[in-house]
C-alpha cells in the first residue's frame, strides 16, 4: 500500500509582537511583603516604545539602580543618561521624601531649616531632579528653594500622580508611599520644554489676590440683592466701594511691577494692542501663561482649557467640549470675550455672528471667541509685532 506524497503547504502567518506593559517580580529576598517592590524602571519594547516594568535593582548598580534613560541622537546613536529622581509628598507641617528605586526615605519640616536639610540630603544622594505634587500652595516655598539650589523641580498635578498609581495598581496609601509614587511618576516625565520664570511666579501671587478681591465684590453684590434694611445696605455698599478701590490699586501695582522688566513690558504692550483685551486680561495672559509666544495655538488653547476635545466611541459621535486647563486664566478670557465679540473686536464680532447663524449656543460661541483672543495674543507675542486690523 503506497502513501501519497504530502504536498508542500505554504503558510503565511502574521507576526505578532508581544510587548510587556507591566511585569512584577518578587523581591530579591523572596519576601512576599516586598514583592514588586516600589522600584519602577523604564524599558524599551520591541517596538521601541517606552514601557514600565517593576523590578528589583540590579546588583551591578551599587547606587541602587538609578533611573537610566536611553536617548537617541539625530544620527540614530543611543546615548545613555543617568538621572536620579526624588519625590516629595507635601503637607502643611512636614515633607516626606523618597528617592526613586532606592530605599532612602526621610522626613523634614516644611520650613526653611527643613528645606536646607532637604537640599543637603538630596545633593548627598546624587539627586538632580525632584517631583512634587501641587498641594494648595504648601509646596511653593520648598519649590522655590530647590530651584534656587539648582535642582530641576517638576510640580505635578494630583490627577497625574493618581492616574500613575492606578496604572501600576497602587492601592496602599500613606505619606511615605505617596512620596515614592511621586518619585516614580516624575521619573517617567520629560524635562519641561520651557523653564518657569520666577518673576512671573511672584506676580502670580499678587494676581491671585486681585482675583479673590473680584470674587469678594461679586459675592457682596449678590448679598446686596437680598438685603432690604437700609442700614445693612449702606454697610454692604460701602464694602463694595472699598473693594473696588482696592482692585484698581492692585491692578496698577501689578502692572507697575511687571513693567519693571523690559521684556515683560514689551510682551504686555503687544497683547494690549489686540482690540477687546484690556489691562486686566493682558496681565492675566502674561502672568498665567509664561509660555505665550513659545508654543503653538493648539497647545495654548489646551493649556487654558479652551480646546474642544472629542467625545466619540464607535458609532457614537458626542458633542465637543472643553475641560481642564488653567481655570483662572480661562475665566479672565471668557469675561473679556463677551464685550470683545459684541463691540470691540471686528474679527470676533464676525466670528460670533457666523457661529450663531449656524445654530451654535451663545456660550459655545463665546468660548470660541475666548479661544480666538488667546490665539491672537499668542500670535502677536510670537511674531513680536502688534495687532493690525485687516481691511474690510
Amino acid at each position: 500500500m503506497g502513501f501519497a506524497r504530502a504536498q508542500p503547504i505554504l503558510v503565511i502567518a502574521k507576526s505578532i509582537i508581544v510587548v510587556v506593559f507591566r511585569k512584577e517580580w518578587p523581591a530579591a529576598d523572596c519576601n512576599p511583603r516586598q514583592a514588586a517592590g516600589d522600584r519602577i524602571e523604564p524599558i524599551l519594547s520591541s517596538l521601541w516604545l517606552p514601557r514600565s516594568v517593576i523590578a528589583p535593582a540590579p546588583s551591578s548598580d551599587p547606587d541602587g539602580c538609578r533611573n537610566n534613560l536611553v536617548r537617541f541622537t539625530r544620527q540614530g546613536r543611543r546615548r545613555q543618561t543617568n538621572t536620579t529622581t526624588a519625590g516629595i509628598d507635601t503637607s502643611k507641617l512636614k515633607l516626606d521624601i523618597a528617592v526613586h528605586q532606592r530605599t532612602e526615605r526621610w522626613q523634614v519640616a516644611n520650613a526653611l531649616p527643613g528645606w536646607r536639610a532637604l537640599t543637603a540630603n538630596l545633593a548627598k544622594a546624587g539627586v538632580t531632579r525632584v517631583g512634587i505634587e501641587a498641594t494648595g500652595g504648601y509646596e511653593r516655598g520648598v519649590v522655590e528653594h530647590l530651584r534656587a539650589a539648582g535642582f530641576t523641580v517638576l510640580v505635578l498635578q494630583p490627577i497625574q500622580v493618581k492616574a500613575f498609581g492606578r496604572v501600576h495598581l497602587r492601592r496602599a496609601k500613606n505619606d511615605a508611599l505617596d512620596a515614592a509614587l511621586i518619585a516614580a511618576c516624575a521619573a517617567t516625565l520629560d524635562q519641561p520644554r520651557i523653564a518657569p520664570d520666577p518673576r512671573l511666579a511672584d506676580l502670580a501671587g499678587y494676581l491671585t489676590f486681585l482675583e479673590q478681591t473680584e470674587e469678594d465684590i461679586a459675592r457682596f453684590k449678590t448679598r446686596l440683592e437680598h438685603i432690604d434694611e437700609p442700614r445693612l445696605r449702606r454697610i454692604v455698599t460701602s464694602d463694595i466701594k472699598r473693594l473696588k478701590a482696592r482692585k484698581a490699586a492692585q491692578t496698577r501695582d501689578i502692572a507697575k511691577r511687571l513693567r519693571a522688566h523690559d521684556d515683560l513690558a514689551k510682551r504686555l504692550d503687544l497683547v494690549l494692542s489686540i482690540p477687546g483685551i484690556g489691562e486686566r486680561t493682558a496681565l492675566a495672559l502674561i502672568i498665567r501663561m509664561p509660555e505665550l509666544g513659545q508654543i503653538s495655538r493648539e497647545e495654548a488653547a489646551a493649556l487654558a482649557g479652551l480646546a474642544p476635545f472629542d467625545d466619540d466611541s464607535g458609532k457614537y459621535k458626542g458633542q465637543r467640549h472643553i475641560a481642564g486647563g488653567r481655570g483662572r486664566l480661562r475665566h479672565s478670557l471668557f469675561a473679556a470675550a463677551l464685550p470683545a465679540a459684541f463691540r470691540w473686536n471686528n474679527a470676533l464680532i464676525d466670528l460670533y455672528g457666523r457661529l450663531i447663524a449656524k445654530g451654535k449656543a451663545h456660550n459655545a460661541a463665546l468660548i470660541a471667541c475666548a479661544r480666538k483672543l488667546l490665539i491672537y495674543a499668542n500670535t502677536v507675542v510670537q511674531r513680536g509685532t502688534p495687532w493690525t486690523e485687516k481691511a474690510a
